[in-house]
C-alpha cells in the first residue's frame, strides 16, 4: 500500500467510525475543502514574504500552518474515496493537460493564466 493509499484509509477509518458518511455529500465535502483552504489563507492574510518565513520557523504557527493543510488533505482525500477519483490519474491527466496550455518555451519566467491577455 502506498503512503496516499494509506492516508486515504486512515481518513476512511477515522470518519467510519464516526458514521459521518451521511454528512459527506461532494457538496460538503467541497465545502470543507474551500472553507479549510481559506483559514489556511486566513493565517497569511495581509502578512509580509517576510514575516511568513518567520511564521515557518515558530513552532506554534508553523503547526497552525501544518493543521489548516491537514485539514484540507483530509476533504480532499475524503471526496475522492467517495466519489471514486484516482488522485494519482486525475493530477497526470491535469498536468499533461497545463503542459500543453502552458508549455515551457511560453511559460518561462511568467506566472499568470494562459488565457490572460495584456
Amino acid at each position: 500500500m502506498d503512503r496516499l493509499d494509506a492516508m486515504t484509509e486512515q481518513v476512511r477509518d477515522f470518519c467510519d467510525a464516526r458514521d459521518w458518511r451521511k454528512y459527506h455529500t461532494p457538496k460538503e465535502l467541497a465545502i470543507g475543502m474551500a472553507t479549510e483552504s481559506s483559514e489556511l489563507l486566513q493565517l497569511f492574510r495581509f502578512m509580509s514574504d517576510e514575516r511568513i518565513a518567520e511564521m515557518f520557523e515558530d513552532t506554534e504557527q508553523r503547526q497552525a500552518i501544518e493543521d489548516e493543510v491537514a485539514d484540507t488533505l483530509l476533504f480532499l482525500l475524503r471526496f475522492a474515496d467517495l466519489n471514486e477519483i484516482d488522485l494519482p490519474a486525475a493530477l497526470s491527466s491535469k498536468l499533461k493537460r497545463n503542459g500543453e496550455r502552458y508549455t515551457v518555451d511560453a511559460s518561462s519566467n511568467e506566472y499568470r493564466k494562459a488565457d490572460h491577455h495584456e
